[in-house]
């Protein structure tokens, strides 16, 4: 008798061929395999996960740090010397990154979920350890193709470490929430009022940071104060200016092109005004704002110079609106070194602005101030306990956000001590100070803040245990019916070979495909010990050649 070969006619798989095509480049059928994923491509899967979440970590630092893009890209003017928006390019690799590996993971995933061996290709293993993407798939959603794995393996000890491991990071996940502090998780009826919004520099995202125009700008966002940073020129005028040179803020390369680098206490005041101030805005575009201002606007911004701090004083006078500054000291060989504190209160003086709107933040010589103008609110930019900043007489504090925890801000609130905190870009960062009980903020953003009257959230501390709690309820309920059924589902299937689960879904398949199965399921029982075709045949009454049952 002669043999034949069973016949085998494979139907396409699309979604299989391009799931281990993309990720290993096995496009062909013959190229994939059910066998156990060798260790070296479970250590590469296992380096990929752990560089999402490495990545993610990446990713969310620079979604909290929004609000400090400006000092990222000052900072990166200080080294390099050219402004420009840095966080572009990151944040553009970042999410191309994000992108790329979050898809790896996910066609992981599936692998692992149809039964395939992994075996990520040799691109993906050189680029990406080294890029990043996704979002973190939620852990009760994960449970599908953990509880899967269990119900199919026969394995008791791979079950079993599968199973705590699981449980492990899902009771994690569940009692974070008691570790969880925020100051938005209070009774609102003791919520404070409002924080007033100081305009630190003016509004720079709207005009060139300290001019006149960016603290007009700044007074039209019904600001209560306005901040700045001052130096002493060479013929000891006070000034305005936040860099150490006059490179990125003025055109200081043209007018002057000789002493583009030295420093701005270098110049005289005949010499600083022959500087534009509002150009460099238009040129580089640095809060992408340029194109929402009206030409009457871009003209006004063209055509700003560098403002005095007199001038400054006098416009706050006008509008009767607070002013803290930030003096700097001369270096050595200026001729104002010794005379910096006598120049900026004869400043202040001549402007004519009432000394109650004028918050002094140098330490030196303070006791001196005091004595020349005792109106003057005595401000502090050291962080100092409440005893000791009461003790000399100091009722404000400036400081950087990121420098008062909530028990602090509330520490110097039930001390009387007005504390400002800076910079304070972001509405949500405004709600949590709000809630924390700030007294103010200085914020480049105050059109932004104007349009937060209440925090962005704010939930009882009962609401709040009422939510976790649930979530956790569901997702325990949930993660325990997908473990059921998956038990369920693999016991069902555990009596079928391949062949007779294709015949039984094969209802509305055409003869022919019928047949080729039919074929492929009497080879199978010829192959487990039935002498021939012709004796399965009769054994099961059917006509193999005819394709119908003979009748008893």
């Amino acid at each position: 008798m002669v043999k034949h070969q069973p016949l085998q006619v494979y139907e396409r798989q699309l979604c299989l061929s391009c799931i281990t095509g993309i990720y290993g480049c096995r496009w062909k059928r013959y190229q994939r395999s059910h066998d156990d994923t060798t260790k070296w491509e479970l250590l590469w899967s296992f380096i990929l996960l752990f560089t999402f979440f490495l990545l993610l970590v990446w990713f969310y630092f620079w979604w909290e740090a929004h609000n400090d893009y400006n000092e990222f890209n000052w900072f990166l003017y200080n080294r390099s010397g050219e402004w420009s928006d840095g966080t572009v390019p990151i944040l553009a690799t970042t999410a191309a990154g994000f992108t790329y590996i979050a898809f790896l993971i996910v066609l992981a995933f599936c692998h692992i979920a149809l039964g395939q061996q992994l075996n990520l290709h040799w691109l993906h293993k050189a680029t990406g350890p080294f890029l990043h993407i996704g979002a973190l798939a939620a852990i009760t959603a994960l449970s599908w193709i953990v509880a899967g794995q269990v119900a199919r393996t026969e394995k008791m000890v791979f079950q079993i470490v599968v199973v705590l491991l699981y449980v492990g990071v899902l009771l994690a996940l569940y009692v974070v929430p008691l570790y969880i502090t925020s100051p938005c998780i209070m009774d609102p009826s003791t919520l404070k009022p409002r924080p007033d919004v100081i305009g630190h520099q003016g509004a720079p995202m709207l005009a060139p940071e300290n001019t006149l125009w960016s603290f007009q700008r700044a007074l039209q966002m019904n600001v209560t104060g306005l901040e700045t940073d001052v130096a002493i020129s060479l013929d000891g005028v006070p000034f305005l200016m936040h860099d150490r040179t006059l490179r990125r803020t003025t055109d200081v390369e043209k007018v002057f092109p000789d002493r583009q680098l030295d420093e701005t206490s270098h110049f005289n005041w005949t010499d600083l005004q022959q500087l534009n101030a509002g150009q460099w805005f238009l040129k580089y575009d640095p809060f992408w704002t340029v194109h929402s201002l009206s030409p009457h606007e871009k003209d006004l911004i063209a055509n700003q110079s560098v403002c005095s701090l007199e001038q400054l004083l006098k416009l706050a006078s006008y509008h009767n609106t607070t002013v803290v500054f930030r003096l700097r000291r001369p270096p050595p060989e200026h001729p104002r070194y010794n005379s910096w504190i006598n120049d900026t209160l004869h400043a202040v003086q001549q402007s004519g602005v009432p000394q109650s709107l004028v918050m002094w933040t140098p330490d030196e010589h303070r006791a001196q101030v005091r004595q020349l103008a005792p109106g003057l609110i005595q401000t502090s930019v050291e962080k100092r306990s409440p005893q000791s900043l009461l003790e000399y007489g100091i009722s404000r504090l400036l400081l950087r956000y990121n420098r008062a925890s909530t028990q602090e801000i509330r520490n110097f609130s039930g001390s009387n001590i007005n504390l400002t905190l800076y910079t304070v870009n972001e509405p949500w960062l405004y709600s949590v100070l709000w809630c924390s009980g700030v007294s103010s903020v200085s914020s480049e953003a105050p059109h932004i803040l104007k349009k937060v009257p209440y925090p962005i959230w704010l939930m009882r501390p009962d609401e709040y245990c009422l939510m976790w709690v649930s979530a956790d309820l569901i997702s325990f309920a949930v993660v325990i019916g997908i473990f059921i059924f998956q038990k369920y589902r693999a016991s069902g299937m555990r009596s079928y070979n391949p062949e007779q689960i294709m015949l039984s879904a094969a209802v509305s398949r055409s003869n022919r495909d019928i047949n080729v199965m039919k074929e492929k399921l009497i080879f199978s029982e010829v192959r487990n010990g039935v002498g021939s075709a012709e004796e399965l045949c009769e054994d099961n009454d059917y006509d193999y050649y005819t394709n119908r049952g003979i009748s008893q």
